[in-house]
């Protein structure tokens, strides 16, 4: 017997009638105490408006250009980025890469690449135009059947405020990299406002700042966030405690006199006694310098205050910080100061930065590469390999001590496997020589080496340099027999 389903209303009740939502509430609050939600409490008066601070282009190039922090937060990442360069997993020989490596600085890619981070940073989006020889109609999908050695010319960067802007039509193939974002891009004429171009959506690079939602998405136009929307807050902070702080060396000295009367008589006197007083005063600050004296009558009264600066330099380190945390930048970097505290050496911070800077390369970076480098293959080589992959350095660069240790326990375990005959004589060296790059060492095994010493093991090799050792005790093995002149055997 099938089971009823459990009714929805009330007996007695009409089936048609609906009921309404419940609300609940989960939050805290104590009104008496004028504590937590829905009370006279002043952190309840905190909102959060939508500013979409991405849209006011004149107010984001008047902070690149005037303020020297948001240069930093623009350029700084980018450029730890791109510092060290993509490298080559392929067959390729060494004349190949130097023909890559041509082409690149042909076209200028590292720079036009920054230069796209940085619009893309600023702005929140901006997009790098594919250029090959040849293709007169933009409007096509990129087909690299048609890219001849040396057509490619690079890439012609523009931001979404200057010269690109989406259409309305999405790619709507799952396969496509570019699911779900515009399919095609009109470059404009800024002067006379008519499109020059229509470029297919395979042929554009994209740079955007910050990933946004959907909808947010969407209302930017298919483009991201600016870097300076989640960071203007903090950057305002520290600019104006910057500047009272400079402020405040004005007041660090300042001298008071007392004058009896001194309101009556700028209140009620004529003009020409407060003209005579103001003519003292501005004498005597003539004849008085900063180490100076000042001459007054006598029974007056002149008092010095000085200002101290105890507790200043704290709170701007902490605004600093904020900041530093806001742009996801070490302090020492951003704002190119020593770590503060005792031993403070910034090296844990380093290398937390250097570690997000490699997540940055491998989502954000190697797509861009993995766009262009098909290109620029067939206009440096004329082919595709069929094994081309990139691989990007690690950021952190251990130093002379570090990479000794590092060598020291990599090579053990390779030799311990391998006298253990765990592994033969050729895996070993491949092992070595993988490790090259790291140690700085074991960069001469050649593949002809590693071929020669396939099946090869530690223990035939051993059986090669003394026959005895298959059928001697391993005492004697380690030269006991030595010690006895031969009288063991």
């Amino acid at each position: 017997m099938a089971k009823k389903k459990r009714p929805l209303q009330r007996a007695g009740k009409q089936n048609n009638t609906r009921q309404a939502p419940v609300s609940t509430m989960d939050a805290f609050s104590n009104p008496a105490a004028r504590i937590g939600w829905g009370t006279m409490d002043l952190l309840q008066a905190t909102e959060y408006p939508m500013t979409r601070l991405t849209q006011n282009y004149q107010l984001l190039t008047s902070l690149y250009r005037e303020n020297w922090i948001i240069q930093n937060i623009i350029a700084t990442i980018p450029n730890d980025m791109i510092r060290k360069w993509y490298q080559i997993k392929s067959g390729i020989g060494p004349e190949s890469v130097k023909q890559m490596a041509r082409l690149e600085m042909q076209t200028q890619i590292r720079k036009k690449l920054l230069l796209g981070m940085y619009w893309g940073r600023l702005y929140g989006g901006a997009a790098g135009v594919i250029l090959v020889k040849g293709h007169t109609d933009m409007s096509l999908p990129l087909d690299l059947g048609t890219v001849l050695p040396g057509s490619f010319l690079g890439l012609q960067i523009l931001d979404r405020w200057n010269g690109i802007y989406p259409e309305s039509s999405l790619v709507n193939d799952p396969a496509d990299p570019d699911f779900g974002l515009p399919e095609y891009y009109v470059i404009r004429d800024d002067e006379d406002g008519q499109t020059a171009v229509r470029v297919h959506h395979s042929r554009v690079i994209r740079f955007i700042g910050r990933d946004l939602p959907w909808m947010e998405q969407v209302t930017e136009n298919y483009w991201g966030e600016s870097e300076i929307e989640a960071i203007y807050n903090e950057v305002v902070k520290r600019d104006n405690v910057s500047g009272n702080i400079a402020a405040l060396t004005f007041r660090a000295n300042v001298n008071y006199m007392e004058a009896d009367g001194l309101d009556q008589m700028l209140s009620t006197t004529n003009a020409e006694i407060q003209r005579r007083f103001w003519n003292t005063l501005q004498a005597q600050a003539i004849f008085e310098s900063n180490f100076g004296t000042r001459i007054i009558n006598k029974g007056d009264a002149i008092h010095n205050t000085q200002y101290t600066f105890t507790g200043l330099s704290d709170v701007y380190d902490c605004i600093m910080m904020d900041v530093s945390g806001a742009a996801r930048t070490p302090v020492t970097k951003l704002f190119g100061r020593s770590p503060a505290g005792l031993n403070a050496t910034g090296d844990s911070d380093m290398q937390n930065y250097y570690d997000y800077i490699d997540g940055l390369r491998e989502t954000t970076l190697r797509p861009i590469i993995e766009r262009i480098l098909p290109v620029m293959a067939l206009s440096a080589w004329g082919v595709i390999p069929d094994d081309l992959e990139i691989d990007f350095p690690s950021m952190w660069t251990p130093d002379a001590q570090e990479r000794a240790e590092i060598t020291e326990r990599r090579t053990n375990a390779v030799l311990a496997a391998y006298q253990n005959d765990l592994v033969d004589m050729s895996t070993a060296m491949q092992e070595l020589q993988a490790i090259a790059e790291e140690t700085g060492v074991f960069g001469k095994i050649s593949d002809d080496n590693i071929a020669a010493a396939k099946g090869q093991t530690y223990s035939s090799n051993r059986m090669m340099r003394d026959p005895l050792a298959g059928i001697m005790p391993s005492g004697i093995l380690e030269g006991e027999a030595a010690g006895t002149n031969g009288e063991n055997y």
